[in-house]
């Protein structure tokens, strides 16, 4: 089987952990993949939508169209598989004001899709009422990338962790009151940042990490506490929470806001903590930091968690869902 895979950009995050480290799965599940990036032009996007008949279907990354690009892409394809992991029906700009423009290019690969494949429940809610064959799909990750051999020497402090990209930072500065308390509080608390950019945060104890696939492992390894905000909004409940994950498969307890997957991930009291307001963060965290047993305790409950996750779990059933799609005779139901 032949499988077109498009996309916006196959070095964003987003794509990596959706599709890119499933694709030596799909190989070895008898699927070739061949991901192209969506040219911006006109005809070009012609020319590569036309290509889909030479392939038994296509998959859709996350990206949405224009009446006339879905029109053509439809109209070439075999098969259509749609797949999204984030409220893309809002604007992350805007997420409390409905967009008719974001809306309706939402629905547009929705209907026309012969399956779609969502991050989570919530997102196949939104997708429901106009496709019937919407499957949930967690995100996975390849357990062998976190965790090391030997932990260094303690030094005495305890490193609070958040991992990200510079368009979430806004989310990390949202328990900046918390922490600047937690770190009044105690004096042996650093933050720990790994990303593409980093808050301006004067007076406060942070190490700024550039994200790379090793600092990334070390970095995380070595950390004692994985920090997961987010504000609640019609775009952040439809987030599949990467970063708890990889927090849990590094054997780090979780202090998360209960939104988006956060409140599938972690579980209260046991990998780690929900947390809503500023005095939650504060209380929580601050357990955290002074009990060190309890902090290696849920890591070890997370780290078995997140097994659930691994990629040849997912991936299995990844195949599944596209093999299954590109040999039988799907009928979604559409409604315009």
């Amino acid at each position: 089987m032949k499988l077109l895979i498009l996309t916006n950009n196959p070095e964003r995050a987003s794509f990596r952990q959706r599709i890119g480290v499933y694709l030596d799965i799909l190989a070895a599940h008898g699927i070739d993949s061949e991901v192209a990036v969506l040219p911006k032009g006109v005809f070009a996007r012609r020319r590569l939508f036309r290509r889909a008949g030479d392939f038994d279907g296509v998959f859709l990354h996350k990206k949405t169209l224009t009446a006339h690009n879905m029109r053509c892409l439809r109209r070439h394809s075999r098969r259509l598989i749609y797949n999204f992991d984030d409220a893309v029906m809002y604007s992350d700009k805007r997420p409390g004001v409905h967009s008719r423009t974001h809306a309706s290019r939402f629905r547009r690969p929705v209907q026309q899709a012969d399956l779609v494949i969502v991050g989570r429940g919530y997102l196949a809610g939104l997708a429901r009422p106009f496709n019937a064959n919407v499957r949930v799909l967690p995100l996975g990750l390849d357990l062998r990338d976190y965790g090391v051999d030997s932990l260094p020497t303690p030094d005495g402090k305890v490193r609070l962790v958040w991992i990200g990209s510079e368009s979430t930072l806004g989310y990390l500065e949202t328990i900046r009151p918390a922490i600047e308390r937690i770190v009044a509080r105690c004096d042996n608390v650093v933050v720990r940042i790994i990303g593409d950019a980093f808050p301006d945060w004067p007076g406060l104890p942070v190490e700024q990490v550039p994200w790379s696939p090793q600092s990334r492992r070390t970095m995380l390894a070595t950390s004692d506490i994985g920090l997961a905000p987010l504000p609640d909004n019609p775009f952040t409940r439809g987030k599949c929470s990467f970063k708890v994950l990889e927090y849990s498969a590094s054997g780090l307890p979780v202090v998360a806001s209960p939104i988006g997957t956060n409140a599938e991930y972690v579980e209260d009291g046991v990998t780690g903590f929900l947390a809503t307001t500023t005095d939650d963060w504060v209380d929580k965290i601050v357990q955290l930091v002074e009990n060190p047993e309890r902090r290696r305790s849920m890591g070890r409950a997370g780290a078995e968690r997140a097994r659930g996750f691994d990629v040849n779990v997912v991936g299995e059933e990844l195949c599944s869902l596209i093999a299954t799609c590109l040999q039988e005779k799907w009928i979604a139901r559409r409604e315009d």
